[in-house]
């Protein structure tokens, strides 16, 4: 049976928005600073959350889910297999710790528009210094992350445009190893179940059928690419005809470069009239 509808929720660079929930922003709170100001991974997660329960409420309901990077804790949440408590510590953690890995090992984040995949995976691997190839987030963009002169190194070489990322490390690179190492010991503490619907692995578009499955999804994606390219191919094999973004859009605008994919795209605002 096709999975007709999927949920996918963004990760980092997204802006956190206003949340409704009651049961959602007593969870968070208990993680805000002495200043209420609430972590920024954790108003992301919190965000998304709250809209998935919405779009619930409105009778959206998914047949898979995949997240974007951090967005993988809100869909370990929507697929049943991570607690909503547990989600909200390990996520106020996670920001804590690659706040603390980027403090001490200093990197951005660098996409590159409109350049092939492989173009860009050649500059890579002909610079120095620390730089991976990050995010494969669809035919035409990649991005970049590690250390800034080696960033402008490969920016350097290859063709298209290139945009500075908002963010506060070099994520997904070796950059954050201290982070991940600790990150793998807090998960190993929190009780996950086997989801009870499909989840997509941001890290190569497998299918996690287990709780262990999601675990060790969560554990690796600290340090691993994010192969988006491979989960956008995963729902379309599976059959869905619909993505709806639980966030802003940035998602489903990278779905037109997908030629040969026809599914529907739409943000949870076009959803929630």
């Amino acid at each position: 049976m096709a999975l007709r509808l999927a949920i996918v929720f963004p990760g980092q660079g997204t802006a956190g928005g206003e949340i409704s929930d009651p049961e959602v922003r007593k969870a968070v709170n208990g993680h805000a600073a002495g200043s209420g100001e609430v972590p920024y991974q954790l108003s992301v997660f919190a965000s998304s959350v709250d809209t998935l329960h919405r779009l619930r409420e409105s009778g959206v309901e998914p047949d898979v889910v995949a997240g974007h990077s951090l967005g993988e804790y809100a869909a370990a949440y929507a697929a049943g297999s991570l607690g909503l408590e547990d989600a909200v510590r390990l996520v106020a953690e996670r920001d804590r710790l690659m706040s603390e890995a980027s403090a001490e090992s200093p990197g951005g984040m660098t996409a590159i528009l409109g350049v092939g995949t492989r173009e860009v995976v050649e500059a890579v691997d002909q610079a120095g210094g620390t730089v991976v190839a990050a995010n494969f987030n669809s035919p035409r963009q990649t991005v970049i992350s590690g250390e800034e002169d080696a960033l402008e190194e490969v920016a350097g070489r290859v063709g298209g445009k290139k945009r500075k990322l908002d963010v506060t490390g070099a994520f997904h690179s070796p950059l954050m190893q201290a982070a991940a190492i600790q990150m793998d010991g807090l998960l190993a503490t929190v009780t996950l179940e086997d989801p009870r619907i499909p989840m997509i692995s941001g890290m190569d578009g497998g299918i996690l059928a287990k709780s262990d499955d999601v675990r060790l999804a969560l554990r690796d994606q600290m340090l691993s690419p994010v192969r988006w390219v491979a989960v956008v191919e995963r729902l379309a094999s599976l059959g869905a005809e619909e993505v709806v973004e639980a966030g802003g859009g940035t998602l489903i605008r990278m779905l037109r470069d997908f030629r040969d994919v026809e599914m529907k795209g739409r943000a949870a605002k076009e959803v929630l009239v």
